[in-house]
């Protein structure tokens, strides 16, 4: 038997349509799942009190908080904390910046962008472009390569590394730059 016209004609159509499928660009596997890492709780306002036993210890206040899922703060326009004293009757020490972080793995706060720490009771302002806080520890520092200045009534300091202790009101330069003044002990 000898194929009409319609038959071969619709057995080209096939076979076409069968290489134009074949042809098509199959898909790359499953598609990719895209992972929010942005924040997951926004706050504007934010007035933060931290007490402990019934006495207020610290005061965070920020215009924007943002809270992530590991439970990281970024602080992105800026901060103002206030340290109360042990009873929690006084302001004690000060922290200000116009950047702040808070990692809750590292139980640290980084402040960033003139940065001012102060010690009321000790009239001393330090001053940096970036701070760390350790809340376990209750000591501010900055990296040893970070320019800081402290003044007190009577000295203005500057070095690069500064410590300072928030219970003692002690600071110590890594490396101290600029003039000092000593007094040696009367009688020597």
């Amino acid at each position: 038997m000898v194929p009409n016209g319609n038959s071969l004609a619709r057995g080209l159509v096939l076979l076409g349509l069968l290489g134009a499928i074949s042809c098509q660009k199959k898909e790359d596997g499953p598609v990719k799942k895209i992972t929010y890492k942005g924040p997951t709780v926004e706050t504007s306002n934010v007035l933060t009190l931290i007490s402990d036993s019934a006495r207020l210890q610290i005061r965070l206040k920020a215009p924007l908080e943002q809270t992530f899922e590991s439970g990281d703060q970024i602080y992105p326009n800026g901060m103002n904390v206030l340290f109360y004293s042990k009873d929690g009757t006084r302001v004690d020490n000060t922290l200000q910046g116009k950047y702040g972080k808070f990692e809750k793995a590292k139980n640290l706060y980084t402040v960033r962008g003139d940065v001012q720490v102060g010690n009321k009771e000790k009239q001393q302002k330090m001053y940096t472009e970036e701070m760390f806080y350790d809340k376990q520890k209750n000591l501010v520092y900055t990296d040893s390569a970070t320019f800081a200045k402290v003044v007190t009534p009577t000295d203005s300091l500057t070095g690069y590394g500064l410590t300072y202790n928030m219970v003692t009101g002690i600071y110590r330069f890594h490396r101290p730059t600029g003039v000092f003044s000593a007094q040696l002990p009367s009688g020597k």
